[in-house]
């Protein structure tokens, strides 16, 4: 698990002054990565304990167990422009890895128990992931309601129950209409499943499930075309077939329990 997702998982644990100490990490994350303990908490006008406490409220030994996760994180080098072909279909490997070793059963039980589900897409390519999502779960004659706008939203408001589920998909996490909506679900104990970027963000931490995604950007262009560089969404779907593969595979262990339960229950 990477730092930002175990951040995401214990925001709520963490008070102003941890909130300094990893701003601070956000900000400054190379240089941490080979500073001391000392450094650290004088670079944040607080003690070392503190910073200790900071590491174990996210559920780790202490301060060397945090380097060490960021020192695994720390950017390879590579610069995708001499073999980008290469290093697309590499791209592609590790991420598949990444995915297929995910536990997707929290985010397959919501939405199995769910009475209805929702969806909101936070943009043009997100609502295409949401589309995706839909047509893939309609297998399993899962139907998922697509809102689209504010308007919608309320409307839906009126009658959201705990046994509803909204599913949310945002790059950033932090658009005004996802964190607002999000709010409103939190407050009401209705469930979310995110889909975002992998780094710090508000929706992660007012989510149920977060399923992060972490996209990359190849250098197609020569240096010093002002041109863009090419950004693979590629993540977000093979997320969302993975996912359902999983919750098929969930389905399937549930269906079997149940049936070798009936038998034994008939065999006495």
């Amino acid at each position: 698990m990477q730092l930002d997702e175990i951040i995401n998982k214990h925001k709520a644990d963490l008070n102003a002054t941890d909130m300094v100490i990893w701003k601070y990490i956000v900000t400054h994350r190379a240089g941490v990565r080979h500073i001391s303990i000392h450094e650290l908490a004088r670079s944040c006008a607080v003690s070392s304990t503190t910073v200790v406490r900071f590491a174990q409220k996210l559920g780790l030994d202490g301060f060397s167990e945090l380097k060490a996760i960021l020192k695994m994180e720390e950017p390879s080098g590579e610069v995708y422009h001499d073999d980008v072909l290469k290093d697309l279909g590499e791209f592609y490997i590790k991420t598949g890895k990444k995915l297929m070793d995910r536990n997707f059963d929290t985010a397959s039980k919501l939405i199995h128990e769910a009475n209805r589900v929702y969806a909101y897409a936070s943009g043009y390519v997100q609502s295409n992931v949401v589309q995706e999502l839909k047509r893939l779960f309609f297998y399993d004659n899962v139907l998922i309601f697509e809102i689209r706008g504010r308007e919608e939203f309320n409307a839906v408001m009126q009658n959201v129950t705990k046994d509803d589920l909204f599913i949310f998909v945002s790059f950033s996490g932090e658009s005004p209409n996802v964190t607002d909506f999000a709010q409103q679900l939190q407050l009401r104990d209705v469930p979310l499943i995110s889909i975002t970027k992998l780094h710090d963000n508000t929706l992660a931490s007012l989510s149920t499930v977060n399923l992060y995604v972490s996209p990359a950007r190849f250098q197609l262009y020569e240096e010093g075309d002002a041109r863009p560089a090419f950004q693979s969404m590629m993540p977000y779907f093979l997320l969302l077939e993975i996912w359902y593969v999983k919750y098929r595979v969930y389905m399937h262990t549930k269906e079997e329990a149940v049936k070798n339960e009936e038998e034994a229950i008939a065999d006495t």
